[in-house]
Parts: structure tokens; C-alpha cells; sequence
């Protein structure tokens, strides 16, 4: 018994054939749009996700803020740690001990610490985080500088600028964090 050779295969090239490469993206359901808009150029980045989606879109100016307090907040820190009792005679016009002085800056130091590492991140989560640290730090410096001033009786002209440095830094802070949590709008 003989058996007769099968003749030769065609292949077809279908790198050249664009309806059909068109055909075969969309069996396999690669470089349609989905439901929310985004485009996946196969189906791995459709199963595991597009890393776009987490890219946050950040305010103008946010790094610089980020920057500017985290210079702010480590100037001040140190400024507290090696020079206490000047820091406190500027602000209040009176002496009091070194080491409440210290311990403000070693705070300080700390929060400076979360926005150095809040300025290098790309996580929206995180950058909202250390903003509303930094708020609330502000927020509550705020209301604690304003009844130590009332207990006192007196207001000098560092007092005064301290309180409205950290109501600008409170405000811009808190905009910064709302803009943040906003969601945005999908085209």
C-alpha cells in the first residue's frame, strides 16, 4: 500500500495581512479599548493590570512644596537641635529649657524624614499621607502656639510670624492633599 505525500503546506503571512492580524486581536480582545478607556496592548498587561492606571497626576507644584517643607522642616530641626534656647527666645522672647527644645527638633527631624522619602515616591497613597502629616502638624503646631500666646499674654513679632507661616503652610498643605484625593475624570 502506498501512500500518496501530502502536498506542501501554505502559510500564510499574516505580519503582511492587516485585516487579518486585525481579525486576530480582536478574537483575542488585545488593542480594543476596555471599559474604563485604556488601551492593553496584550493580554498579559490586560491580566495583570496597566501600571498607568497607578501614575498619579500631580498638581503644579507639588514636588516643589514637598521639597520646600522637607527643607523647612530639616533646617528647623537641626536649627532645634544644636541651638535650643535660641530658637525658642526668637519666637517667644523667652528662655526656657534645652531639652523640651530638643525633643521638638528630634520630631522635626522625624517628620522631615517622611517628606524627604514622600519627595521621591510616584504612589499617590503615599504622597497623600505625608501630606496629611504634614497638615495635621501644621494644624496642630497652629492651635498650640496660639494657646500658649493667649496664656501668655503677649505677642512678639516672631510669634506672629510663626503663626501666619503655619497657617500658609496648613492651607497650601491641606489643598495639595484634597487635589490628591480627588478622582479624576475619565475621558
Amino acid at each position: 500500500m502506498t501512500t500518496k505525500p501530502h502536498p506542501p503546506l501554505m502559510k500564510k503571512h499574516s505580519q503582511t495581512d492587516l485585516v487579518s492580524r486585525l481579525k486576530t486581536r480582536k478574537v483575542l480582545g488585545v488593542g480594543g479599548e476596555d471599559d474604563d478607556g485604556e488601551v492593553h496592548r496584550s493580554k498579559i498587561s490586560q491580566v495583570l493590570g496597566n501600571e498607568l492606571k497607578f501614575a498619579v497626576r500631580e498638581p503644579v507644584g507639588l514636588r516643589l512644596w514637598i521639597l520646600m517643607s522637607a527643607l523647612l522642616f530639616t533646617v528647623t530641626a537641626l536649627m532645634a537641635l544644636a541651638f535650643p534656647s535660641q530658637v525658642y527666645e526668637i519666637v517667644f522672647e523667652l528662655t526656657t529649657t534645652r531639652i523640651s527644645v530638643r525633643l521638638y527638633g528630634g520630631a522635626l527631624l522625624s517628620i522631615s524624614l517622611i517628606l524627604w522619602n514622600g519627595l521621591y515616591t510616584a504612589e499617590k497613597v503615599i504622597i497623600q499621607w505625608t501630606l496629611l502629616t504634614e497638615a495635621c502638624y501644621f494644624g496642630v503646631q497652629f492651635l498650640v502656639t496660639s494657646v500658649t500666646l493667649l496664656e501668655m499674654g503677649t505677642l512678639s513679632n516672631g510669634a506672629i510670624l510663626l503663626l501666619l507661616t503655619e497657617a500658609f503652610f496648613f492651607l497650601v498643605t491641606l489643598s495639595y492633599y484634597y487635589y490628591l484625593g480627588r478622582r479624576s475624570k475619565k475621558i
